[in-house]
């Protein structure tokens, strides 16, 4: 794969090539990417992968007329005809007066700050196996576990590196490590099966192996014999390895693109209160470590942590130039790229900060209620925000976790779900978008 000196070099020829043939500006992404991963299953090794990639992407504009193209080989002869087959693309599409580079004085100016997203430690292969043994071995030891869909622990590395042609070039470097491991617990037809895992940019912030294997084997065997509830509303809590999923449909819903095309579900709430005014949802582009953190945005913007929802109010659209334009407002710095085509939205690390109230005391005062910990299905409407799920989890019995739950659906309106949301004090941050336990009275269960 790339280095980040060759990714850099890489887009800086592209950005000369499409120049010379007669773009009137272009943007160049080079993408590079090694993985290795092992995997194990009752005890014996399972499957060992090792894969590399890089990929170079050109956009040109002619004019209001542009196009993308994307190719894997980096070699000056594939740029030289990446170059013409994008320039010809873009002289033949249709004009879009909101296309464009991102405004030349808004542009992140280097050097940026190390956000310390590369490890420089690579685990061998060895020591990737005795991981995934190690996790496994943990959650088969668990009673009550009766077989394994396998332990896994795996290593990445990327490189990023993007230039204009108005004046911006930069790079960076990041990596990934993980574990995991899924057992199944009961026999027959009474089987469940859960799963743990982790990722970290540093191997030092992954818990043990044997943690992420005994609550992998803990989880499937909590779930044994599930009971079913009762249709009617209840309230729901949603456990924090599935609450971060109610937050993707805010950032989807406050996504520039999806408002200027009119198919956001808060279209026209932008003033409106839509959570408690004690809720605050912030996004952290600088977060050592972080998982999504990253210096600078997909069209070469600066990137800032900022306040999403501040007192129970959107602070703003997020928006990459095209649909900045069309908005009329400045772009926010979220612009995303992972190859050809024009940049997407994406927020970085995303928090519901922590409210007051232990999981317990959140519960404590539910006669009759439902903990999800399981989501399926993606049954909601960005256009009405109705939200209808799939679940399982645990019931909720006189402020207590009673037995397990299973086959039931979720349903509610995710306006009335904003509104309703109240937060626990648990908030953990060792994923993308990370949420407290969440409580949402009011919604509908549909089970017996």
């Amino acid at each position: 794969m790339f280095d980040l000196a060759r990714a850099q070099e890489r887009c800086a020829a592209l950005i000369a090539k499409a120049r010379a043939a007669g773009a009137d500006a272009a943007d160049a992404v080079a993408l590079g990417d090694a993985s290795e991963s092992v995997s194990v299953r009752l005890g014996r090794l399972e499957d060992v992968e090792r894969s590399e990639s890089e990929q170079v992407a050109l956009r040109v504009f002619i004019g209001s007329r542009s196009a993308s193209i994307q190719a894997t080989d980096s070699s000056d002869p594939a740029l030289d005809e990446l170059v013409l087959r994008a320039v010809a693309m873009a002289r033949a599409a249709p004009e879009d007066p909101y296309s464009g580079l991102a405004p030349e004085e808004l542009l992140a100016r280097g050097p940026f700050t190390d956000l310390a997203l590369c490890d420089p430690v690579e685990p061998s292969p060895e020591r990737l196996r005795s991981q995934a043994e190690a996790a496994e071995d943990a959650a088969r030891a668990v009673p009550g576990i009766t077989n394994s869909e396998g332990g896994g622990a795996s290593f990445g590395r990327s490189v990023v590196a993007l230039a204009t042609s108005h004046g911006f070039a930069g790079g960076y470097e990041g990596s990934s490590h993980g574990l995991s491991a899924s057992v199944v617990a009961g026999e027959g037809s009474g089987m469940q099966r859960d799963y743990a895992w982790r990722q970290a940019r540093f191997a030092a912030d992954l818990p043990a192996p044997e943690m992420i294997g005994t609550l992998a084997g803990e989880r499937a065997v909590a779930r044994l014999n599930p009971g079913r509830l009762a249709s009617g509303p209840m309230p729901v809590v949603l456990d924090p390895r599935v609450a971060g999923s109610l937050v993707g449909h805010l950032l989807n819903a406050i996504s520039g693109s999806a408002v200027a095309r009119r198919s956001s579900f808060l279209l026209g709430r932008l003033e409106d209160q839509l959570f408690d005014s004690a809720i605050r949802i912030g996004d952290d582009p600088h977060r050592l470590r972080g998982l999504r953190s990253r210096p600078f945005d997909g069209e070469g913007l600066p990137t800032a942590p900022r306040a999403l929802v501040q007192g129970g109010r959107l602070t703003g659209w997020l928006a990459e130039s095209a649909s900045a334009r069309q908005l009329g407002i400045a772009p926010t710095g979220h612009a995303s790229r992972s190859g050809s085509g024009a940049p997407g939205v994406s927020a970085s690390n995303v928090h519901v900060e922590a409210g007051t109230l232990s999981p317990a005391a959140l519960i404590a005062d539910i006669a009759d209620g439902v903990y999800v910990t399981e989501l399926i299905g993606h049954g909601v409407n960005p256009v009405t925000g109705d939200y209808s799920r799939g679940a399982s989890g645990y019931r909720i019995a006189n402020g207590t976790i009673a037995g397990p739950v299973a086959e039931f659906t979720v349903a509610g309106n995710l306006i009335a779900m904003f509104a309703a949301m109240i937060p626990a004090d648990d908030l953990e941050w060792h994923r993308a978008i990370n949420t407290p336990t969440l409580r949402i009275d009011g919604m509908t269960v549909a089970g017996d």
